[in-house]
């Protein structure tokens, strides 16, 4: 074979591999947080099989994304969503949550959260 040939094949495997190792990115939600954060404190949670959380608000913003699992969404005043495995979600400071259930009867529900923190603030406060 001669070396030119043979440099082209080259090159056209090293084009081929860097295609392949592009970096992608996927917008998963775009907010605007409404207050100053100094701390962060991250969880991941775990919610059985047809379980639901009471109706509840958080002392500072939080920011989630479901890892397994659906979630029935709402905050009070918008409509009832579904979130699915992938989906981000934001539950604004002090605003009540009407539900964050899982939508599954058969397989439990896990999601991490974040919570935006500016000073000491318990991470969630139950209303009932």
């Amino acid at each position: 074979m001669k070396p030119c040939i043979i440099a082209i094949s080259i090159l056209n495997s090293v084009v081929i591999t860097a295609q392949q190792k592009t970096i992608s990115r996927k917008e998963l939600l775009k907010t605007t947080i409404d207050q100053n954060v100094k701390s962060a404190e991250i969880q991941e949670i775990t919610m059985a099989a047809g379980q639901g959380a009471p109706e509840h608000l958080h002392p500072c913003p939080v920011l989630g994304l479901i890892k397994s699992g659906e979630a029935v969404f709402q905050i009070e005043g918008q409509q009832k969503v579904i979130l699915h495995e992938g989906d981000a979600f934001y539950e604004p400071k002090n605003m009540k949550i009407l539900h964050f259930d899982n939508a599954s009867a058969e397989k439990p529900l896990i999601f991490t959260a974040i919570y935006l923190k500016k000073g000491n603030e318990e991470n969630i406060k139950l209303l009932k």
